[in-house]
């Protein structure tokens, strides 16, 4: 095994396949629905309903758990992968700084920190696919869908970036932004965004 994950219980039958998506095909999925809510939000006219409160919460849950299983997979599984796991934790710590607070004049800046973060992470995501087995690509995949929903809907640069104290510290942080998010009515999924309402 190139990625270490604890084992799965033995099945009967060779060609066992876990359920679920691969990590690179769920971070494809959601990189390119964040690179098209930050253009919207960018380009001139008026800007879909909720926007900016989606755009930080899903770029919040999305980099919290990159940052708990992917890049330390990436680490594990790949020769030289501490250089660019090093620029994307990074950029990261850049991007989260950005969104706290996030206003008009930074949304520009926002965006070309989000595409450079797809690069980045596509490159390792890449390498990953040719180290890693379809059954580890799967695992990694469902691990990261279960540590969105559980990771925070805000910004917390000071928090730890990598494991396992952000497997820790970031189910408990989520936990009092999702209470915040409960009490303010705050849209925080990306099938949340709405069009404007036409003038």
């Amino acid at each position: 095994m190139s990625v270490h994950l604890p084992p799965l219980p033995p099945t009967p039958g060779d060609g066992y396949q876990p359920a679920g998506r691969s990590i690179a095909a769920t971070i494809a999925e959601e990189h390119q629905q964040l690179l098209d809510l930050t253009r919207q939000l960018v380009e001139p006219g008026p800007d879909p309903a909720h926007g900016r409160e989606i755009l930080i919460a899903a770029l919040s849950r999305h980099l919290s758990a990159e940052e708990q299983y992917l890049l330390p997979a990436a680490r594990q599984a790949l020769t030289d992968a501490n250089g660019p796991v090093a620029e994307v934790l990074a950029g990261d710590a850049a991007l989260l700084m950005a969104l706290r607070g996030l206003t008009d004049d930074r949304l520009a800046m926002v965006a070309r920190l989000v595409e450079a973060h797809v690069v980045a992470v596509d490159a390792l995501v890449t390498r990953l696919c040719a180290a890693a087995t379809e059954e580890e690509l799967i695992r990694l995949g469902n691990r990261l869908e279960i540590a969105e929903e559980a990771a925070p809907t805000r910004p917390h640069p000071s928090l730890p970036h990598t494991p396992p104290w952000n497997r820790i510290v970031e189910p408990a942080v989520a936990l009092v932004d999702k209470v915040r998010d409960a009490l303010t009515g705050r849209h925080t999924q990306l099938g949340e965004v709405t069009e404007p309402p036409p003038r």
